[in-house]
């Protein structure tokens, strides 16, 4: 099971492209073969993609919830229940569905981020119909006991002292999410506070398990070596089956008031070795962002610091020499407004405030001056080249449909998302650098070892 990480942990994942993988891939997939998708009576959404290349299929089943649905004082539900669909249910003994999958040589594994959680297996397209029954009773049977909840509980408090409370890294990154947004919950972790998680409780989790975990509340996305129409069947007779759940009001959360000011987040930890720079702002996302304005923005990451290429890395890394790494990155895939960065680490005897000097550097001449038509059609060759390569990805490839299904997106903005990146001009990828990297309404964080002073 996986935690998907939250805001604090993305800089190593550096998701500049998350955005421009989903509709890449989807577009090139549609041309090999169409991609499906249609809704069973009781609401539960299917999207079928195609690839016969190897006898391979990846059956992935998304819920649209996460971690900032929870209801206050219950950080980190989201999370726990993800662990707890790994229990026994009426049917199946605890174990038995993950050892049909190790018995056929399969894998499987799960995730949660703020916006969806989401339970995958791939396997021989033979199992298929297997892995839906065994994830179709799952949906509503679940046995949940005290004996269950309890010892289940203590795993997800020994993840957080493992993953965030060993980590420096990611206890600056809560500290950096908590200070970014001021109202919404995407600035409460994703694995939770520790306080809250250790009151999680039955009560709890039989409340979260009935609201959300229903047909009419998921996405299913089957990608492989299948068929929309043997897909359409086995779903059919399997999910079904599954009772619609009561309908849900609209995912509207808190939202983000005006920001006027700028912060700053500095941690000092004895385990840190090199210290580390980074700057984050409030963005739109693919979801809540004016026609042209994440793709913009997903173009902007990409030309200020999207890999070797970049005007970031090329300035710090290779010409002045003062970072060991440095970059952006933008995540759209969000369901509500989400974050732009950018980040670095010192190198020789540079210091904190040279890269960041240098950073800020290359942001105002963005502001300032814009970027060459030329610079511009050669960040969204780099874009697509690199995404074409991701269809070679199954698994990537449900994630990418997925992910974007249950955060505001259709199949039809992936299939449209093309025409959309080649329409944005350099004035685009100008005036959204100018409207949203207003150093005025930043977070900057510094990562430091015990004893530095920046200096």
């Amino acid at each position: 099971m996986k935690l998907i990480p939250d805001r604090g942990f993305m800089l190593r994942y550096v998701v500049a492209f998350a955005c421009l993988a989903v509709p890449v891939v989807g577009v090139q997939a549609q041309e090999a073969a169409p991609i499906s998708n249609f809704t069973l009576d009781n609401g539960l959404e299917v999207v079928v993609i195609p690839d016969h290349r190897a006898p391979v299929v990846t059956h992935m089943l998304w819920y649209k919830i996460g971690s900032a649905d929870e209801d206050p004082g219950k950080s980190g539900i989201a999370h726990f229940f993800e662990h707890l669909m790994f229990k026994g249910t009426t049917n199946h003994g605890p174990g038995e569905f993950s050892a049909r999958i190790a018995e056929i040589g399969g894998r499987e594994n799960a995730f949660t981020s703020y916006d969806y959680t989401a339970y995958f297996q791939q396997v021989a397209p033979s199992e298929l119909e297997a892995m839906m029954e065994f994830e179709s009773d799952r949906m509503r049977n679940l046995v949940l006991t005290d004996e269950v909840i309890g010892p289940e509980r203590d795993v997800v408090i020994e993840e957080r002292n493992s993953r965030i409370e060993n980590s420096p890294q990611a206890l600056h990154g809560e500290e950096l999410n908590a200070t970014l947004y001021q109202n919404h919950p995407y600035r409460i972790p994703v694995i939770g506070w520790m306080h809250e998680m250790e009151q999680l409780n039955r009560a709890d989790a039989v409340d979260f398990y009935d609201r959300y975990y229903a047909p009419n509340n998921a996405v299913l996305v089957v990608a492989g070596d299948v068929d929309a129409e043997t897909v359409r069947e086995f779903a059919e007779e399997t999910y079904g089956k599954v009772e619609r759940g009561p309908d849900l009001p609209p995912r509207i959360r808190p939202q983000e008031p005006e920001q006027n000011t700028s912060r700053i987040v500095e941690m000092a930890d004895e385990r840190v070795g090199v210290p580390s720079f980074s700057k984050r702002w409030v963005v739109p996302s693919y979801t809540s962002a004016d026609d042209g304005e994440a793709e913009a923005l997903d173009l902007l990451a990409e030309i200020l610091g999207g890999g070797m290429r970049s005007r970031i890395y090329q300035e710090l890394v290779v010409r002045q020499g003062v970072a060991a790494s440095a970059g952006a990155f933008y995540q759209g895939t969000s369901l509500d407004d989400t974050s732009f960065g950018v980040y670095g680490a010192p190198r020789g005897e540079a210091t904190l405030e040279d890269v960041e000097t240098a950073i800020d550097a290359e942001i105002a001449k963005i502001v300032e001056d814009g970027v060459s038509a030329d610079e511009l059609e050669k960040a969204k060759t780099r874009a697509m080249r690199s995404m074409i390569f991701a269809r070679d990805d199954q698994s990537g490839m449900a994630r990418m449909y997925g992910a974007t299904l249950t955060t505001g997106g259709t199949v039809e903005d992936i299939q449209e998302w093309p025409d959309r990146l080649s329409a944005v001009t350099a004035e685009q990828v100008q005036a959204v650098a100018g409207r949203y990297l207003d150093q005025r309404r930043s977070v900057t964080g510094y990562l430091l070892p015990e004893e530095d002073d920046r200096s």
